[in-house]
């Protein structure tokens, strides 16, 4: 029979945090694949772990991936671990996950810390709908995407960022989103751990003469319904109604639906727009 991959959550800070079940699968699996093995290994001395360990990163995780299906499919179990956190979470564990359900190998979770879900949870902000961002992209073209579909979001945000590159992507977020509010998370679980309720431009203000420190979380409340409409009439508003409709005439749309489509985007009536396809 093949072998089994637990992906298993450890710590985000607080050593308290590992789970019995973790320690004990961690113990009795045939190898970890882990993340960073030169931060693990202090992980798994801690508790008195002997398993051998294996460095499975965003830089091999495709060939690498491949090593370890073949290790389970010759019966060995395998536990994958980051570097903190619960790994498939913007890691290479996600590559692994599907090239498990490719070869038929049994996927287990074995839950724990989770920075995302605990600094969402201790920040003030909407919790019953969010979107996950992790960190946002580094390609300049890709990252100005991104922020231009956060303007009408209306889920609770959630983005990663390193304390070296906070101040630079506040000052993006001002300019994307406006002086919305947000929780500053940083240090999740460890001795300086802090929440800094907030409005984005306010952050910005404060970082700005106060250096961050530590790995950060950036909690931003969405848009309300109300809001995101009028964010996406205003979008419309930048182009002229003809060239609206021509946008959607050029995705194959015949005069009369695109003219509802431009409709729906700017909040009016049809018989407002349907003026403008007799000259088209």
């Amino acid at each position: 029979m093949a072998g089994k991959l637990y992906l298993v959550a450890t710590p985000i800070g607080n050593l308290e945090d590992m789970t019995y079940r973790a320690v004990r699968i961690l113990k009795e699996v045939n190898l970890i694949a882990a993340e960073d093995t030169r931060n693990s290994i202090r992980l798994l001395n801690h508790f008195d772990i002997k398993t051998p360990m294996t460095s499975y990163h965003e830089h091999n995780k495709y060939e690498k991936a491949d090593e370890l299906i073949s290790i389970m499919l010759d019966g060995k179990d395998i536990a994958e671990i980051t570097d903190a956190g619960t790994p498939g979470i913007s890691d290479p564990g996600e590559e692994l996950v599907k090239k498990c359900y490719d070869a038929g190998i049994e996927v287990i979770p074995v839950p724990g810390a989770c920075a995302a879900i605990n600094a969402l949870i201790a920040s003030g902000q909407p919790t019953r709908r969010f979107a996950f961002e992790a960190f946002l992209p580094s390609d300049k073209k890709e990252r100005k995407a991104v922020l231009e579909a956060l303007k009408a979001e209306t889920r609770t945000i959630i983005i990663y960022e390193a304390p070296h590159r906070l101040l630079k992507t506040l000052k993006e977020l001002v300019d994307a989103l406006g002086a919305r509010e947000a929780t500053i998370c940083r240090e999740l679980t460890k001795k300086h751990e802090t929440f800094f309720k907030t409005t984005l431009d306010k952050a910005l203000d404060y970082y700005s003469e106060n250096e961050p420190k530590g790995e950060c979380i950036v909690i931003i409340k969405g848009l309300s319904r109300e809001e995101a409409d009028r964010e996406r009439e205003k979008k419309w508003e930048e182009i002229s109604i003809p060239d609206h409709l021509k946008m959607y005439i050029e995705q194959g749309k015949d005069k009369k639906e695109a003219a509802k489509l431009v409709a729906k985007d700017r909040g009016v009536s049809k018989r407002d727009i349907y003026e403008f396809t007799i000259d088209l």
